[in-house]
């Protein structure tokens, strides 16, 4: 009896303690470390090292996507097989494999002549062969895909690793500054990639009037001896309203040599002696730094790149990523509201 009483005092010590344990957890589970009583939440970290892991966090976030994509596929696929009483690999014969064409001895020449091969070409006929017939096969699965993808209702929720970045007050907004989506660029004048997307972000504002707004942040490279000055350029242009005349300029004309950027100012029909004394004297140096010295906080190391709504993508993204990450922030704002979603179909 004595033994019994023992072991249910025991059994009812462990699961207080078990249920203690737990909620102690639960109110510390971000709690990563205690030194000498003082708790380092995982905030502090990410406040204290967001330069050594955004980065990180945004590979894992692409390896995750690249995961989620692949899966999203066979989804579909299966789904697709299933509606029509058939198996996958049956699905992919009948759409893809079946309508894979063989190149004529002719084009397998001609791709043999543009190979740097010692090999004589009858031995590597074959290999060309399964070659090209892989790439067709993978340029036909990914139309089937798309097809696929048209017709279904797909909705990612997976987001980017998010950072705490907020527009100075010395940075420029196109759109109305309320907008629900905020788009945060650090970009570089002479950088080909942000020339090339400047047109997607102009095309952003304009589809989503009132809802996407841009701020700029200079980040000129080392690497690029003209950026830094070209920053301080349109910078100065701003001074005389036309930031976003002249900044779009840049990118369209990439003309950055100094005699070009006063140029270009005169063009635009500003006062040419403000804005040679402004250029020449680098008065807006100390803000171009700013941006800078925010960017390297932030861990970036190239442009461009972006905080959208806080989340961050980078390197060179198409306008099919841009919008689909505006469709993601507009769905996840309306399913918080409570509204139906806005847009909710990420392709």
């Amino acid at each position: 009896m004595l033994r019994s009483h023992a072991v249910r005092f025991l059994l009812s010590s462990t699961v207080a303690f078990i249920i203690s344990g737990s909620a102690a957890a639960q109110q510390n589970a971000s709690t990563l470390a205690v030194v000498n009583g003082s708790a380092i939440t995982a905030k502090d970290l990410e406040q204290k090292e967001v330069n050594h892991l955004l980065q990180a966090q945004y590979q894992y976030y692409q390896a995750e996507r690249k995961a989620l994509d692949d899966l999203i596929v066979q989804r579909l696929l299966d789904g697709e097989a299933q509606s029509q009483g058939i198996s996958t690999d049956e699905l992919l014969k009948r759409e893809v494999d079946s309508k894979v064409k063989d190149p004529s001895e002719d084009q397998l020449q001609v791709y043999y002549e543009g190979l740097d091969s010692k090999e004589p070409y009858d031995q590597v006929r074959v290999k060309i062969l399964e070659h090209i017939r892989d790439l067709r096969r993978a340029k036909l699965r990914s139309a089937y895909v798309e097809t696929l993808r048209l017709k279904a209702n797909i909705v990612i929720q997976l987001a980017p690793p998010t950072a705490d970045v907020g527009p100075e007050s010395a940075a420029v907004t196109e759109g109305r500054s309320d907008a629900p989506v905020q788009v945060v660029e650090f970009a570089d004048y002479q950088c080909p990639y942000c020339q090339k997307v400047n047109p997607d972000l102009n095309k952003l504002i304009d589809e989503y009037a009132g809802k996407v707004s841009v701020v700029y942040r200079d980040f000129p490279l080392p690497m690029h001896p003209h950026a830094e000055k070209a920053a301080e350029a349109a910078r100065c242009a701003g001074q005389q309203g036309k930031f976003w005349e002249y900044h779009n300029l840049l990118f369209h004309d990439k003309k950055l040599d100094s005699p070009d950027l006063k140029q270009e100012a005169a063009a635009l029909h500003l006062d040419s002696d403000k804005f040679d004394k402004c250029l020449d004297s680098a008065e807006e140096a100390a803000n171009v730094k700013k941006d800078q010295d925010e960017g390297t906080k932030l861990g970036l190391s190239g442009t461009p790149s972006f905080f959208i709504n806080g989340h961050f993508i980078s390197g060179a993204v198409d306008y099919a990523t841009l919008h689909q990450m505006v469709e993601q922030q507009l769905t996840l704002l309306s399913s918080a509201k409570g509204a139906s979603p806005v847009g909710s179909s990420q392709r």
